[in-house]
Order: structure tokens, then C-alpha cells, then sequence
């Protein structure tokens, strides 16, 4: 449900200029998803959604991306290419460091992550969309210096 919600709420705040919380609670709503205030706190805290000025003038939530600084030294030493097709994301390793990557992709909790296979030095993540894998993908590379 907690997930369901989450994806609820980036879906509508991509779609929507969303100023405030009661704004993208009655969206929510609208969508016959019902929430708390404290409940919709938490979720915007662990989405890591912050508040920018749109073009229209109007501070609106927007997602943030992560920094290279997170980045474990395990996923920037093991990490070989990284790619994409369509709606899937290719990261090569090392042999024997795909499966211990995959882990940490795994623990990201991206919302954009369908889900993940590894391989022995292969990992396929299938993405929402072909934009976010593309997007993904250059995250990813940023994170460990790829780019």
C-alpha cells in the first residue's frame, strides 16, 4: 500500500503543479487514495521531495536526485558500463560483483524500478518507462563518474 501510495504521489506531482500538502492530498483523495497529514509528511520526507519555483512563479514539489557523494565505494569499484534500452537498464561489473550491486539498486527503493535480475556480471533493471531508464541510466552513471 505504502509503495502504491508513493508512486501515487510522484505520478501526480510529475503531472500537476503541486503547491501545497492539502493540494496533493485531495489529489490523492481524488484518486481514492485517503490519507493523513502525518502519514503524507513521511512520505514526502522519505521521497526526498522539495519545494522549487516553476516557471509560473509558484513554489511547487519537485523530486531531488541523489548525490555522487552516496555512492558506496562497492558500486563505483565494480561497476563497469552502463546502458540502456527501451525501458531496461544494463550494468555491467566485474565477474562476481553483480549480484552484491544488485543488492544496493535494490535498497535505492527507486520507485522507477520495476524490479531486478543479476546475473554473474550482468544486471538488467526493467524501468517504469523508456524516460526513466534513460534517466536511470545517467543517474547512475554521475553516481560513479561514468558520465
Amino acid at each position: 500500500m505504502k509503495k502504491q501510495r508513493q508512486n501515487k504521489i510522484i505520478e501526480i506531482i510529475e503531472r500537476y503543479e503541486i503547491t501545497t500538502q492539502d493540494a496533493l492530498k485531495k489529489r490523492l483523495g481524488d484518486e481514492g487514495i485517503i490519507v493523513t497529514q502525518a502519514t503524507l509528511s513521511r512520505d514526502i520526507n522519505e521521497l526526498d521531495l522539495r519545494k522549487e519555483l516553476s516557471s509560473s512563479g509558484a513554489y511547487i514539489y519537485v523530486r531531488t536526485q541523489r548525490s555522487a557523494v552516496q555512492c558506496p565505494p562497492i558500486f563505483r569499484d565494480s561497476v563497469v558500463n552502463i546502458d540502456h534500452a527501451l525501458n531496461t537498464v544494463v550494468i555491467k561489473c566485474h565477474t562476481g560483483m553483480a549480484q552484491a550491486v544488485c543488492a544496493l539498486l535494490d535498497k535505492m527503493d527507486c520507485l522507477e524500478i520495476v524490479g531486478t535480475i543479476a546475473g554473474d556480471d550482468t544486471i538488467f533493471a526493467l524501468m517504469r518507462s523508456e524516460s526513466a531508464a534513460c534517466e536511470f541510466a545517467d543517474l547512475l552513471k554521475e553516481m560513479i563518474l561514468l558520465k
